[in-house]
């Protein structure tokens, strides 16, 4: 463990560049004074093919929305992230509901050999997939301090906790514990007394994926890749930024997220995070994607160095 690794603070872990915690005066002028953008009720997009196996030699990155990826590396699959429910949400009944479907289901995947959980919140946690999850191909589960027990909760057996620059060897990959700017929560009760984070994951070839989790903008992506040197693929969150005086520090915008691809190196990048869940916040729904266009364009980055994948499409890059 590295002296860049977490710290907590009476119990709870903190944030080593800014402070992401509001108040409830901020929560209820938020509120007040919100310009919410209309979104649609359920949007229906285009059938996908099923993924296949992926031979070694090739990164497969098969975008399910939101947060949720099957990465192929190495020739092992790792789900990341999994939410397949209808809302991210401890109710059945209310909280964010899906404006689109899953772009693949469960069972179309070709297997989980890896299953990966980022940090605690309802969006990246998701208790009835997991269980799903674990019915199906039980691998073995890799999340952050603090988490461990809501993975066991959905059946995981003996799921691993890291803390940031923790590494381990599991199913044939090294996959890194890596830091993010955020927060953690399940109640109104139990606020940062797990970590979050994001994950880096590399294949004996020495093929690289980074997965940056939730993140505001911060020196953790320069950090990381100065630390791996060769990142092939980021997927890198573009979205749940408005308004900016409330989200900034907890959520990266279009242009800030150029900016993480630029700071980590990644030969490509893909983003995530953006036109699932009915209105988490302020910004239209298609807005992220637009302002993505226009950020690669100011910061001189190539249109296909930075992708918007299709919900449900599977990407595949060279290894080498």
């Amino acid at each position: 463990m590295s002296d860049f690794a977490s710290r907590r603070v009476k119990g709870r872990y903190v944030n080593l560049h800014s402070d992401v915690d509001h108040g409830p005066r901020d929560v209820w002028r938020w509120f007040r004074e919100r310009q919410v953008a209309p979104w649609p009720v359920w949007v229906e997009d285009p059938p996908q093919p099923s993924p296949s196996r992926l031979p070694a030699g090739q990164i497969g990155a098969t975008f399910i929305g939101h947060a949720s990826w099957l990465v192929q590396i190495g020739g092992v699959a790792v789900l990341i992230d999994p939410v397949w429910s209808p809302r991210a949400s401890p109710l059945p009944f209310a909280g964010p509901k899906r404006v689109r479907a899953p772009g693949q289901r469960l069972e179309a995947l070709p297997g989980a050999d890896l299953l990966l959980v980022s940090h605690n919140h309802y969006d990246h946690c998701d208790l009835a997939t997991l269980r799903q999850v674990q019915a199906r191909w039980a691998p073995p589960a890799l999340t952050s301090l603090g988490t461990g027990r809501l993975l066991a909760k959905a059946g995981l057996r003996a799921p691993r906790e890291m803390d940031w620059w923790d590494s381990v060897a599991v199913a044939g990959l090294r996959v890194t514990y890596v830091p993010a700017q955020h927060f953690s929560a399940r109640t109104p009760f139990d606020r940062n007394r797990a970590l979050w984070g994001g994950f880096v994951i590399q294949a004996p070839d020495g093929a690289t994926v980074y997965f940056m989790g939730d993140t505001g903008w911060c020196p953790h992506p320069a950090e990381i890749g100065r630390r791996f040197g060769r990142i092939d693929l980021a997927l890198i969150p573009v979205g749940a930024y408005a308004p900016r005086w409330f989200m900034q520090t907890q959520h990266m915008d279009p242009d800030e997220a150029v900016q993480a691809h630029i700071a980590c190196g990644a030969r490509a990048s893909l983003a995530m995070h953006f036109g699932t869940f009915f209105r988490l916040t302020d910004e239209p729904i298609d807005e992220p994607a637009e302002l993505l266009e226009a950020a690669k364009a100011r910061h001189g980055v190539a249109q296909q160095a930075f992708r918007v994948p299709g919900f449900g499409q599977t990407l595949i890059y060279p290894a080498a």
